[in-house]
């Protein structure tokens, strides 16, 4: 097999050579006098040289050009410079989700075959646990301390290269570079494809999405968006976080990182952003360098929004993005667009504006079915089913970031791919309608629906006209019965303090209020809502019908 490497690393290695000083992690280690979180710096060229060690070193062991590798590590520069690594040698990283449990985790990774693992010591004593899942492991490195298993540590490998790196050629556009796993909150986990084309299309995506302005210093809370930061030159800074619980980091160390680093953008999930907003309101800070903020990994509170630009200075950008381990960015929206008038559309039942396609990314519609479309013309078939459902379909997309395959399971690709010639589109498996100015308005994922005898209710749809109510915390929409049957029931989290009495009384008034709430009987309050492992913000629906199955029948 040809020697290649992913030709975006270029990038990375030019600003090593122009600013071999600058920091390009910057990471916590330990505390300082005042309790708060002490941070070391790696510097491009020290990043640079670590990876390229690495890079002979997996060489060395066998590791080459399309060998999957298992990397269970934590956020960290070591994580860093093993994906830099693997980058320079075409290697394809294999990225899952622990939180998802070791039974579900050790399953999907068997499916890969990897031939490479580089884990923290629990990751390998998993690996030696179920021997036939890793099977055909020939290298294996140890981040940290190795227990009872051979193989290297990294640390063993050092960080100095014996010399510059042979040449490699680019790979091609079309060759996988990296497998990641969905995290299976709303089904089963499946082996996502991205291929060196996708990967180089996100760079320039999420340059595109910053007004083509420099990041800077960026804050990093997902390690994807810190590989994309460091091709365009910056300081990736990385607060003390749990990657499983995002949700309890603490916001005075988000601040104290922002201020203390000048941060320009950051990228955060809801779980992060309301704390954060929070601590802001109750002990206000001065943020004057921190220009945008981008959210993904669910739809982010329109009031958080709002009060975010309330926090920070007037010129600040707050984007609301929508994206997927499939096709990330697919589309964003500032705060000034979404408040200006989109907010009440929600509220109203239109669901949420999650904003325009992304740069070069294409979005349609289908009729909402469960079953495969192998090819375009087929959509045919299906298309009376927007008529039926109020001009909402199944959102499907494509563009250069967008997956056009998945590793695994094969039959993932026959429910979620539909030729159209040299294009392939993938089906988001979320529901939306596209307005006229070209706006995609989210209404709730299609594996979630309600099927009631009088037609779909969509859950986002229905959520937004009840979450602005006072008390309420957010709320979700779930479904109780065989499908075709089924009662709508609105499972609700309450606020601190909250009268529930008052709350109910609310909800059911609010729900007569409007047709596509109508159906709604049943109001539940739970005491927290189950959510995804990657982002602890997508709502975990398909448990909440569980218990909301034995709540009416107990009723």
């Amino acid at each position: 097999m040809t020697a290649t490497y992913w030709q975006a690393i270029d990038r990375f290695r030019a600003f090593a050579r122009a600013e071999p000083a600058r920091s390009a992690v910057i990471y916590p280690d330990g505390t300082d006098s005042a309790g708060l979180p002490a941070y070391r710096e790696l510097t491009y060229r020290e990043l640079d040289a670590w990876s390229d060690t690495l890079a002979e070193r997996l060489t060395a062991s066998g590791v080459a050009s399309g060998t999957r590798t298992i990397v269970l590590v934590l956020p960290s520069p070591e994580l860093y410079a093993i994906l830099f690594a693997l980058l320079k040698i075409g290697a394809v990283p294999v990225v899952i989700d622990p939180g998802m449990g070791v039974r579900r985790m050790v399953h999907c990774l068997r499916a890969v075959e990897a031939e490479a693992f580089i884990g923290i010591p629990p990751a390998h004593a998993l690996r030696v646990l179920f021997p036939r899942s890793f099977r055909r492991v020939r290298t294996a490195v140890t981040v940290g301390k190795r227990w009872f298993w051979g193989g290297p540590t990294l640390a063993s490998w050092g960080r100095t290269p014996d010399g510059a790196l042979p040449e490699r050629v680019p790979g091609d556009p079309a060759d996988v570079l990296v497998i990641g796993f969905t995290t299976g909150s709303t089904g089963p986990a499946k082996a996502v494809e991205l291929t060196h084309g996708n990967l180089a299309a996100m760079v320039e995506q999420v340059h595109t999405a910053r007004g083509e302005v420099a990041p800077d210093t960026s804050l990093i809370t997902l390690p994807l968006v810190g590989i994309l930061d460091l091709l365009l030159g910056s300081r990736c800074v990385l607060p003390p976080l749990i990657p499983s619980k995002v949700g309890s980091t603490d916001p005075a160390h988000v601040v104290d990182a922002i201020q203390r680093f000048g941060v320009r953008t950051m990228f955060a999930s809801p779980a992060l952003l309301i704390p954060l907003l929070r601590h802001l309101e109750s002990a206000p800070a001065e943020l004057d360098t921190l220009g945008s903020i981008f959210s993904g990994g669910a739809p982010v509170p329109d009031w958080c929004v709002a009060g975010l630009r309330a926090v920070l200075r007037a010129d600040a950008q707050v984007f609301a993005g929508y994206g997927s381990t499939e096709a990330l960015p697919m589309s964003t929206i500032e705060s000034r667009e979404l408040l200006d008038g989109l907010v009440e559309r929600a509220h109203r039942g239109d669901g949420t504006c999650i904003g325009r396609p992304s740069d070069r990314v294409q979005a349609r519609l289908i009729g909402i079915t469960d079953d495969p479309i192998p090819a375009w013309a087929d959509t045919e078939s299906v298309a009376g089913g927007l008529v039926q459902a109020r001009g909402i379909g199944e959102l499907v997309v494509s563009g250069p970031n967008v997956s056009t395959h998945y590793y695994w399971p094969e039959h993932a690709n026959a429910a979620g791919k539909i030729a159209d010639g040299a294009v392939t589109w993938h089906r988001t498996g979320d529901l939306a309608w596209i307005d006229e100015q070209g706006r995609i308005w989210f209404c709730g994922r299609k594996s979630q629906r309600v099927r009631t005898a009088d037609g779909p209710m969509f859950t986002v749809q229905v959520e937004q006209i009840f979450n602005p109510l006072p008390g309420v915390a957010r709320t979700a929409l779930v479904g109780v019965g065989k499908p075709g049957e089924q009662k709508p029931v609105l499972c609700v989290e309450l606020e601190a303090g909250a009268d529930q009495g008052a709350v109910i009384g609310a909800l059911l008034t609010r729900a007569t209020e409007f047709d596509l709430t109508a159906p709604i009987e049943h109001f539940l309050v739970h005491p927290g809502f189950p959510v995804d492992i990657r982002h602890n913000a997508k709502i975990g629906r398909e448990q909440l019908a569980i218990w909301a199955a034995k709540q009416v029948q107990d009723l």
